[in-house]
Protein backbone atom coordinates (compact mmCIF):
# COMPACT_ATOMS: atom_id res chain seq x y z
CA UNK A 1 0.00 0.00 0.00
CA UNK A 2 1.68 3.81 -1.08
CA UNK A 3 0.84 6.30 1.40
CA UNK A 4 -0.05 9.97 0.08
CA UNK A 5 2.57 11.87 2.18
CA UNK A 6 6.10 11.99 1.80
CA UNK A 7 9.23 14.16 3.30
CA UNK A 8 11.32 16.34 1.59
CA UNK A 9 14.30 18.97 1.94
CA UNK A 10 15.71 21.79 -0.14
CA UNK A 11 19.71 21.43 0.61
CA UNK A 12 21.93 24.19 1.26
CA UNK A 13 23.22 24.67 -2.34
CA UNK A 14 19.55 25.34 -3.55
CA UNK A 15 19.02 27.30 -0.53
CA UNK A 16 22.24 29.31 -1.13
CA UNK A 17 21.26 30.00 -5.18
CA UNK A 18 17.69 31.04 -4.20
CA UNK A 19 15.92 28.82 -5.54
CA UNK A 20 14.01 28.03 -2.69
CA UNK A 21 10.36 29.63 -3.88
CA UNK A 22 10.86 27.91 -7.43
CA UNK A 23 11.20 24.32 -6.07
CA UNK A 24 8.59 25.38 -3.92
CA UNK A 25 6.68 26.53 -6.45
CA UNK A 26 7.12 23.55 -8.69
CA UNK A 27 6.01 20.90 -6.09
CA UNK A 28 2.93 22.90 -5.93
CA UNK A 29 2.21 23.36 -9.71
CA UNK A 30 2.68 19.11 -9.71
CA UNK A 31 -0.32 18.85 -7.53
CA UNK A 32 1.20 18.36 -3.89
CA UNK A 33 0.62 20.05 -0.83
CA UNK A 34 2.51 21.47 1.29
CA UNK A 35 1.59 19.86 5.18
CA UNK A 36 4.60 21.41 7.21
CA UNK A 37 7.23 23.85 6.29
CA UNK A 38 10.21 24.48 8.30
CA UNK A 39 13.36 27.00 7.48
CA UNK A 40 15.95 25.48 9.40
CA UNK A 41 19.42 24.69 10.63
CA UNK A 42 21.49 21.26 10.95
CA UNK A 43 23.66 20.80 13.54
CA UNK A 44 26.77 18.13 12.93
CA UNK A 45 24.69 16.11 15.55
CA UNK A 46 21.11 16.54 14.01
CA UNK A 47 22.85 16.32 10.30
CA UNK A 48 25.02 12.82 11.21
CA UNK A 49 21.86 11.67 13.47
CA UNK A 50 19.77 11.82 10.03
CA UNK A 51 22.08 10.55 7.86
CA UNK A 52 23.11 7.81 9.99
CA UNK A 53 22.22 5.22 7.34
CA UNK A 54 25.75 6.18 5.41
CA UNK A 55 28.09 6.59 8.48
CA UNK A 56 29.82 3.61 7.22
CA UNK A 57 30.10 4.67 3.40
CA UNK A 58 33.17 7.19 2.53
CA UNK A 59 31.16 10.16 1.92
CA UNK A 60 29.53 10.53 4.85
CA UNK A 61 31.71 13.29 6.58
CA UNK A 62 31.58 15.43 3.44
CA UNK A 63 27.83 15.08 3.07
CA UNK A 64 27.56 16.16 6.85
CA UNK A 65 29.74 18.77 5.86
CA UNK A 66 27.79 19.87 3.33
CA UNK A 67 24.03 19.86 4.96
CA UNK A 68 25.43 21.71 8.01
CA UNK A 69 26.69 24.54 5.58
CA UNK A 70 23.71 26.30 5.52
CA UNK A 71 19.75 26.83 5.84
CA UNK A 72 17.88 24.04 4.75
CA UNK A 73 14.05 23.76 4.32
CA UNK A 74 12.11 21.03 5.77
CA UNK A 75 8.86 20.24 4.14
CA UNK A 76 5.96 17.21 4.47
CA UNK A 77 4.18 17.11 1.03
CA UNK A 78 0.91 15.00 0.51
CA UNK A 79 -0.66 13.56 -2.78
CA UNK A 80 -1.53 10.09 -3.41
CA UNK A 81 1.08 7.82 -4.21
CA UNK A 82 3.26 10.73 -2.59
CA UNK A 83 6.73 8.83 -2.25
CA UNK A 84 6.94 7.41 -6.27
CA UNK A 85 5.56 10.87 -7.70
CA UNK A 86 7.82 12.79 -6.09
CA UNK A 87 10.61 11.05 -6.64
CA UNK A 88 9.79 11.37 -10.29
CA UNK A 89 9.65 15.36 -9.81
CA UNK A 90 12.71 15.65 -8.56
CA UNK A 91 14.83 13.09 -10.84
CA UNK A 92 18.20 11.22 -10.52
CA UNK A 93 20.26 12.12 -8.12
CA UNK A 94 23.03 13.03 -10.44
CA UNK A 95 21.22 15.88 -12.30
CA UNK A 96 23.14 14.82 -15.26
CA UNK A 97 21.33 11.84 -15.83
CA UNK A 98 18.06 13.37 -14.04
CA UNK A 99 15.00 14.31 -16.89
CA UNK A 100 14.33 17.28 -18.25
CA UNK A 101 11.58 19.79 -16.23
CA UNK A 102 12.91 17.80 -12.98
CA UNK A 103 14.08 19.41 -9.96
CA UNK A 104 17.88 17.85 -9.68
CA UNK A 105 17.75 18.75 -14.10
CA UNK A 106 16.96 22.71 -12.83
CA UNK A 107 18.59 23.31 -9.24
CA UNK A 108 21.30 20.94 -9.07
CA UNK A 109 24.75 21.09 -10.05
CA UNK A 110 26.26 17.78 -8.81
CA UNK A 111 25.77 14.73 -7.51
CA UNK A 112 26.63 15.97 -4.12
CA UNK A 113 24.85 19.33 -4.70
CA UNK A 114 21.84 17.73 -5.89
CA UNK A 115 19.22 20.44 -4.64
CA UNK A 116 16.91 18.70 -2.83
CA UNK A 117 16.47 15.15 -0.65
CA UNK A 118 13.16 13.28 -1.18
CA UNK A 119 12.47 9.64 0.76
CA UNK A 120 12.90 6.84 -1.01
CA UNK A 121 10.00 4.91 1.17
CA UNK A 122 6.75 5.37 3.12
CA UNK A 123 8.39 4.36 5.68
CA UNK A 124 11.68 6.86 5.51
CA UNK A 125 9.04 9.54 4.61
CA UNK A 126 7.36 9.03 7.71
CA UNK A 127 10.95 8.01 10.17
CA UNK A 128 12.06 11.58 7.89
CA UNK A 129 8.90 13.60 8.51
CA UNK A 130 9.06 12.79 12.49
CA UNK A 131 13.00 13.60 12.46
CA UNK A 132 11.48 17.33 11.46
CA UNK A 133 8.40 17.72 12.66
CA UNK A 134 6.03 16.44 15.53
CA UNK A 135 2.29 15.51 14.81
CA UNK A 136 1.24 19.29 16.27
CA UNK A 137 2.97 20.98 13.06
CA UNK A 138 1.29 18.80 10.45
CA UNK A 139 -2.01 20.34 10.56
Amino acid sequence: MTGNTTFTMIKPDAFAAGSTGLILNKIIENGFKIKALRLTALSKEKAEAFYAVHSERPFFNSLVEFMTSGPIVAAILEKENAVENFRKLIGATNPADAAEGTIRKLYATSIQYNAVHGSDSDENALIEGNFFFNQFDRH
